[in-house]
């Protein structure tokens, strides 16, 4: 089975006629849909909606973008100073995507939203420019192949399609588990490679309860249908986390399956994760506080946060502890004057004495409205 040309061909399909069956139910914010026209809002197939993550001024990257229908939500909310970036392989629907285009940078203000032809798993690739290339040099011998993959190679790094640490978010509706299994691990490395340190992710995608038999992805209905290739529950979160990724989480998980196949359960989740910063480790002074309810909790760098303990972290840390999805568990303590810096951190467990707080500012320490009067 060529289960990439089964999914080619079933999305093709989707973008000249409405595919009930890779329909997945989903609360879209009302007010982002009412600008679509209503052929892209018919013909997208999705399970989640990770436009909610979309911040102001960033950079969005789609990974399947489908119809458009995401990215054009998504640049209602980047502002004239982000921008969207849809990738896809299907012809159809990139044709559908871009058919409205003009339409809707008329709409939402400017033209803000592009969309290209590559291979998710493969985000260096620029595919329209490897097919302008084949066309004029064919292959039909090993020395040409050999040709072909040496301009491959210099495209891939020159000009990439998507460049290294240059996207804020990652967002993928429903996608991923098209993927070929064997090319899996490279798309998450691919997606690491390309968001920003800092950046996020948040990818809606169909999850599996349990491993899926090998009979049930030879069959091309049911791969192309996004339930054969589904990243089973607990793969998906250690594969982020292999790749570098930090706080990697469900953030959205449905209650109930969307199908049952032979007893296993596929049910729409979405997993959301940092890159972390690549600055230097300094201690300027910061400290947290885990506020519960657990007794403690361990953190992805080897932190450990004992409930209540002012406990000692550099700049960095605290900045990803002070945001999404810490900053709700965690009280943060910013130095009333930040020290010079040391260039270490503290040992992980070690105590930040109240004696080294005072006059402080803090973060997240109200948790219900109103004053104490």
């Amino acid at each position: 089975m060529n289960q990439e040309n089964a999914v080619l061909e079933r999305y093709s399909e989707g973008a000249n006629e409405r595919q009930e069956a890779l329909c997945c139910p989903v609360d879209y914010q009302t007010d982002l849909l009412k600008r679509l026209p209503k052929e892209i809002i018919e013909k997208d197939y999705g399970c989640g909606d990770p436009s909610r993550y979309v911040r102001e001024g960033d950079t969005v990257l789609d990974l399947g973008s489908g119809s458009g229908k995401i990215c054009y939500m998504a640049a209602q909310l980047v502002g004239d100073s982000g921008k969207i970036i849809g990738v896809d392989m299907n012809n159809d629907m990139l044709a559908l995507a871009r058919k409205y285009q003009a339409e809707m940078a008329e709409k939402v203000g400017s033209d803000r939203v592009q969309f290209l032809k590559g291979k998710i798993q493969d985000l260096a690739l620029d595919v329209d420019a490897m097919e302008a290339w084949l066309k004029s040099n064919p292959v039909t011998n090993a020395d040409e192949l050999s040709n072909f993959e040496s301009w491959k190679l210099k495209q891939t790094k020159n000009t990439p399609l998507i460049a290294d640490n240059s996207v804020d978010l990652v967002i993928s509706n429903c996608v991923l588990n098209l993927v070929n299994d064997v090319e899996k691990q490279q798309l998450v490395n691919e997606i690491f490679r390309v968001v920003k340190p800092g950046g996020r992710i948040a990818i809606s995608d169909i999850i599996s309860d349990e491993f899926i038999p090998e009979h049930l992805k030879a069959d091309e209905d049911l791969w192309s249908g996004c339930i054969s290739g589904a990243f089973q529950e607990l793969e998906m979160l250690q594969m982020f986390q292999e790749a570098g990724f930090i706080a990697v989480s469900y953030d959205k998980w449905s209650e109930a399956p969307w199908q049952v196949v032979e007893g296993i359960e596929f049910r729409s989740a979405t997993l959301t994760a940092i890159k972390r910063e690549q600055t230097d480790c300094i201690d300027k002074g910061h400290a947290v506080i885990y506020a519960g309810p657990f007794s403690f909790v361990v953190d992805d760098e080897g932190h450990e946060f004992p409930r209540g303990e002012r406990m000692a972290v550099c700049e960095r840390t605290f900045n990803v502890i002070s945001n999404e999805p810490y900053k709700d568990d965690f009280i943060g303590i910013t130095p009333a004057n930040a020290q010079a810096g040391k260039e270490w951190c503290a040992p992980a467990g070690t105590r930040r004495p109240a004696s080294e707080t005072k006059h402080a500012s803090y973060t997240n320490s109200d948790k219900s409205p109103g004053s104490c009067c």
